[in-house]
């Protein structure tokens, strides 16, 4: 599926996220594990402590699988829900924050005396819930985008009209937006990139194996079902589907891989305008530029050049005809979510059930609060943070910070195969990350989006063109390095190598990731390795092409660089044995960064935690020593059941290994663990010391 924001790429060479995020502080260990306050008329977010014993499967060897060991009872206990494509610990409590946010925007909805925000986020969410307002409607909404398109008179006029479909939100031909210059992480440039598929990756376009060509049979009947809804019929939709096809499957062969896009020096190509005219004359990128309302711009990064050939070669090739029926079905297909039943359900039918499994349409009122956490994200994190983030978690999250920056400072300084130069460059870089926890210092304000309490597809409209104005109109202006790029609400974290800041929203910071109540040990494994994995994404593959101000700049000697090239593929190979499923391997090219940082960041967690009680006595607790306690910990973040389905998409798309090695394949690079579960020489969990991974 195509970004909903098809005009707005930010970051292009920046963001990382991680499904791998958790939190913690220091309490008495034998505090007893207990919901958080609760202040009178609040709800509160369900329980479960970050070290669960009930969740662990005891009669399994930790040498042999520990993550069974770790996750086997809560594997058993947590069967994939029907409306899941797979179901996590960071799914749970994604779930559970929905529910939390569902009873916040009930109330915003129906309250009276409202402030500003609260009216924004209830009567977006009433629109979004008047479920027969938006039934009675159909595809009317689309209309006004199906008449520009029909009324095209030459593929010279495609490029106003894109400007205007992609300004809705409308995922067609490619991605354009802002980015950071990657020369100057200061300044902000445009940049234009690959796009324009209805398939999750280009590789279901170009992969010859049977699931492949089935998969692309069943999008094909997707397309075609799509156009009958705007009707079409069955023979004309079926050849427009065809052609539709032949397109994409066209755009796709010039794209990069998604390896290669970890790459930046590959999506680098700074030019002027005139030299985007070169390369596709047959585009009119002035007036498309100009309809965007883009400000005035003297250079701009084309990601991938040889793409915007294959695009000019189409506007050669294909007839005006073609031209319609592709933007036709990408306006469908990108708006389905925002119509009527009939077209969400073809929308969940492919995407959600045939592609990922998922057995059941979600309920509407999930769907509404996800929708309010992309379109107003903001003004719904106030409401957030103000009953679930105070100021004293927000400081012992940024404590334990330090002490994991501390232990990766040790960790640079004691490193054998870097030389004190380059050692002086990745101290400088770590000394340079900003620390943003919870939510952003100043809030964004959404008060120029007209939302209008009985029209939920316009307001998803007015608030989509808001946010790709915001982002354009950061065009030649200085960078706001405060700006987030996730909402507080989100269950997740991400470091950005052009920011050069590790970011934790409140979200992500509750249990049983980020913990109170919970001993330093687990919180460590859990909270601790998160703080660490997102260090550690500013020193992986891509993140340690960028130097302390976010620059792409090469700060290695080249020694080092090949030294870092040859740990880092003892870690490449390891993963590339692992299974996801069926016989498809982990592509530990796609998801080396991920692995690094897994490693690395439960390295410097265990060295952290280790510092940070080494003046107290600590306790065994739940049949566990301290040292067990924080592995299991750290294990059972990532307890997790997945549909074979979406596993399947997740080997060609997701950077992130299956939960299963993101655990097991750290813990046998870590002669810690085999020490604390008294492991023996040849278990599966102990590698032999010359095969023992390490980088960071």
């Amino acid at each position: 599926m195509g970004s909903k924001i098809a005009l707005v790429l930010v970051g292009l060479f920046a963001i990382t996220t991680c499904a791998q995020q958790t939190k913690t502080v220091a309490t008495a260990p034998n505090a007893p594990a207990e919901a958080p306050s609760q202040q009178p008329g609040e709800s509160s977010l369900p329980y479960t402590p970050s070290l669960d014993p009930a969740a662990m499967d005891r009669t399994v060897d930790p040498c042999v699988d520990f993550y069974e060991y770790s996750c086997g009872g809560w594997k058993k206990m947590n069967p994939i829900p029907p409306d899941q494509t797979s179901w996590s610990v960071y799914h749970k409590l994604y779930e559970d924050n929905l529910n939390y946010l569902r009873g916040i925007l009930e109330e915003a909805s129906t309250g009276a005396n409202r402030d500003v925000v609260t009216q924004e986020i209830g009567d977006y969410y009433a629109s979004c819930m008047a479920e027969t307002s938006v039934e009675k409607l159909g595809a009317a909404p689309l209309q006004p985008d199906l008449l520009a398109i029909r009324n095209l008179k030459s593929t010279k006029e495609l490029a106003v009209l894109l400007a205007t479909l992609h300004l809705e939100g409308t995922s067609a031909l490619f991605n354009a937006g802002s980015t950071q210059d990657p020369d100057n992480s200061n300044e902000v440039i445009v940049d234009v990139s690959q796009g324009g598929l209805g398939l999750p990756d280009r590789d279901y376009y170009t992969k010859v194996d049977a699931k492949s060509k089935e998969t692309r049979e069943r999008y094909v009947q997707h397309v075609q079902k799509m156009f009958e809804l705007l009707g079409d019929s069955p023979v004309a939709a079926k050849n427009n589907a065809a052609v539709v096809m032949r397109m994409e499957t066209s755009l796709a062969m010039a794209s990069l891989t998604r390896v290669e896009r970890r790459d930046p020096y590959k999506q680098k190509h700074k030019m002027s305008v005139p030299e985007l005219y070169k390369i596709a004359p047959d585009f009119d990128w002035n007036s498309y530029f100009a309809a965007a309302s883009v400000p005035q711009f003297q250079i701009l990064n084309v990601s991938w050049p040889d793409f915007f050939k294959d695009v000019d070669a189409q506007l050669k090739s294909d007839s005006l005809k073609d031209w319609k029926t592709y933007l036709r079905f990408h306006v469908a297909n990108s708006r389905a979510k925002y119509l009527s039943s009939a077209f969400v359900n073809e929308d969940f039918e492919f995407y959600s059930k045939y592609l990922r499994g998922a057995k059941e349409l979600q309920p509407r009122w999930k769907r509404c609060v996800r929708s309010i956490d992309v379109d107003l994200g903001e003004a719904l994190g106030q409401a957030y943070v103000r009953k679930t983030f105070p100021p004293d978690l927000k400081a012992a999250t940024i404590e334990m910070t330090r002490h994991v920056e501390a232990a990766m400072a040790l960790r640079i300084q004691q490193l054998d195969w870097m030389s004190p130069q380059t050692k002086q460059q990745a101290l400088m870089k770590l000394n340079a990350i900003r620390n943003k926890v919870g939510y952003p210092d100043n809030w964004r304000d959404y008060t120029s989006v007209n939302i209008v309490r009985d029209d939920f597809y316009g307001n998803d409209l007015r608030a989509t063109g808001f946010e790709i104005h915001r982002q354009l109109n950061k065009v030649g202006k200085p960078v706001d390095r405060g700006e987030w790029g996730m909402t507080p609400p989100t269950v997740n974290a991400y470091f950005n190598s052009q920011m050069n800041d590790i970011n934790f929203p409140a979200g992500v910071l509750q249990p049983p990731l980020y913990d109170a109540k919970m001993d330093d040990a687990p919180n460590y494994g859990n909270t601790g390795s998160t703080i660490g994995h997102e260090l550690t994404h500013g020193f992986d593959d891509q993140g340690r092409k960028f130097d302390a101000n976010g620059n792409l700049k090469d700060w290695w000697t080249k020694d080092d660089a090949d030294q870092f090239a040859t740990h880092a593929d003892c870690v490449v190979d390891q993963y590339a044995q692992y299974v996801v499923v069926d016989d498809i391997h982990i592509n530990s090219r796609l998801t080396e960064g991920e692995d690094i940082a897994d490693l690395g960041g439960t390295i410097l967690a265990y060295i952290a935690w280790k510092d940070a009680t080494k003046d107290m006595t600590l306790q065994d607790r739940d049949g566990l020593t301290p040292d067990q306690r924080f592995f299991v910990g750290l294990a059972q973040w990532a307890c997790e059941n997945n549909r074979p389905e979406n596993q399947r998409v997740n080997a060609i798309t997701d950077p992130h290994s299956p939960g299963k090695y993101r655990i097991n394949g750290v813990v046998v690079n870590m002669p810690e663990f085999g020490a604390a579960f008294s492991c023996k020489s040849g278990q599966p969990m102990v590698k032999p010391p010359k095969k023992v991974c390490h980088i960071w």
